[in-house]
């Protein structure tokens, strides 16, 4: 590695809108973040399937698609 052209390495303290805090490396001190992997619906598992579900049966019945085959 060259001196003098990396920038220096911190522990950052990261902490979410939800409360959660954890320690990781960064080059910023302090990191602040609005949605992490305690509260983002897709690890959580409270996606809306239902949503998407609507959405494809939708699909299928404008370009009539039998969901049986």
């Amino acid at each position: 590695m060259r001196e003098g052209i990396h920038p220096e390495y911190h522990q950052a303290k990261v902490v979410c809108n939800c409360g959660n805090e954890f320690v990781t490396g960064s080059t910023k001190g302090d990191i602040h973040v609005e949605i992490c992997s305690k509260c983002h619906p897709f690890y959580t598992g409270q996606q809306k399937a239902a949503s998407a579900r609507g959405r494809i049966e939708k699909f299928n019945r404008k370009y009539g698609v039998n969901a049986g085959k």
